[in-house]
């Protein structure tokens, strides 16, 4: 259980401060950049599997055609996820992007009362009402609803869910999932270099090219730490600790990138941080 929760802590530290990666990659189409977090990530992902000796499990799992289908699944949604939350940052859109992971921990309480069956407590359901209240004030406010705020929230939660119920372990789950996307990446990579169009090449800027190789240690660390932690730890802790990355991008969207915050739209995230208050101090007191 402390193992898990310093896993996920941390992997929610690493994504707190994703926004000043892809800020310095703004010159890179979001999705060259999806597919150089893909390529370089297999890459990490191979020594490190070759390192620790540990392919034995990729011949069983090929006559696994349920396994295998759930991973192209999750490995869907997290590209998904990737390729929505970098266009997020290079547009200018980095505070509606925390506030997709500040709702997504209610998306992780509500998929375990629904699909674990993790049973939920009176003032836990409170909380629920309270962040639900904020989300509905943000939306309000704004005149639409935080379409990219909620797509963000549903994917990752969706992944996160897959991942915890996944038969292979954090490391193996991630370099499958990371290989099943490697041929779409090589491709779409392979076309922009024929049509010269591919940064990696055409850039003067070794500043690019290391960001964009650094993106697979980058990517796949806070990955596998994440995906180690929400093995060990229910879905109702792993949605608390995850309010540590949208905090972190909502005071770098405020103080670094000076995005505009009106009155209306922080008292939309003062109920949801509200409602992360009560979320641990009604568990404090469960414990108890």
């Amino acid at each position: 259980m402390r193992t898990g929760i310093v896993y996920a802590a941390l992997a929610f530290l690493c994504w707190g401060l994703f926004p000043l990666y892809f800020f310095a990659l703004h010159d890179v189409s979001p999705t060259q950049v999806l597919a150089h977090r893909v390529l370089w990530s297999v890459l990490f992902l191979a020594i490190v599997m070759t390192v620790r000796r540990q392919w034995k499990w990729l011949v069983p799992l090929m006559s696994q055609p349920r396994v295998m289908a759930s991973f192209g699944v999750s490995s869907v949604l997290l590209s998904g996820n990737w390729l929505l939350y970098i266009w997020a940052v290079n547009n200018g859109h980095v505070i509606e992007a925390s506030l997709g992971y500040f709702i997504n921990p209610m998306v992780n309480v509500m998929l375990g009362y629904v699909v674990l069956k993790e049973r939920l407590r009176t003032g836990q359901w409170l909380v629920l009402g309270l962040a639900a209240c904020g989300v509905a004030w943000l939306a309000w406010d704004a005149g639409r609803m935080p379409w990219i705020a909620l797509a963000l929230a549903g994917s990752f939660g969706a992944y996160g869910l897959m991942r915890k119920t996944a038969a292979l372990g954090a490391l193996e789950g991630l370099s499958f999932e990371t290989m099943l996307l490697f041929p779409f990446a090589l491709g779409y990579l392979a076309w922009l270099s024929v049509n010269g169009a591919n940064t990696f090449i055409n850039t003067d800027s070794d500043l690019t090219r290391a960001l964009l190789v650094a993106a697979g240690p980058i990517t796949a660390i806070p990955l596998l730490l994440f995906a180690a932690g929400a093995r060990r730890i229910p879905l109702t802790v792993l949605g608390l600790l995850q309010y540590i990355g949208p905090t972190i991008q909502f005071a770098l969207g405020v103080f670094l990138f000076h995005e505009a915050v009106g009155q209306a739209r922080l008292a939309g995230f003062l109920l949801i941080w509200s409602a992360l208050a009560l979320y641990a101090a009604e568990g404090l007191w469960s414990r108890k």
